[in-house]
């Protein structure tokens, strides 16, 4: 939960993370893409399933390895179709990831909201789905 800094922005890179998807969730994955919708429960399992997307083929194709992406606004997100996620605090990566998927005024707008709303930040706060 440390803040980012201008280096981790400027090289698009963050920890890494080792990721594994079994063979059977790829399958079901690569069925679902394109016919259902594909909602990421949290921000880690979206860098996995960005990680394992190929936008060549329009697939899942890799089911493990080790992801460092630092998913920022304007980049194009992909392999899922929603997010399941808290509301995340300022300054963090998690924030930049959540509003590359869903925009940022549209982001920067249900945070108002939330504020407004007196709702909970952090890691047990309130949560969002974004589709």
């Amino acid at each position: 939960f440390s803040p980012i800094t201008e280096e981790q922005i400027k090289i698009k890179k963050l920890h890494e993370e080792e990721f594994f998807i079994p063979e059977k969730t790829m399958q079901l994955l690569n069925e679902a893409k394109g016919k259902q919708r594909i909602i990421s429960i949290g921000t880690t399992t979206l860098r996995t399933l960005e990680s394992a997307y190929d936008r060549n083929k329009k697939q899942y194709t890799k089911s493990s390895g080790i992801t460092n992406l630092f998913i920022q606004p304007g980049d194009p997100v992909e392999s899922i179709d929603g997010l399941i996620t808290n509301f995340h605090l300022p300054e963090s990566s998690l924030l930049l990831l959540v509003a590359a998927f869903a925009g940022k005024e549209f982001i920067l707008e249900a945070y108002r909201k939330a504020i407004e709303n007196k709702m909970r930040f952090y890691s047990y706060g309130d949560a969002m789905l974004i589709l």
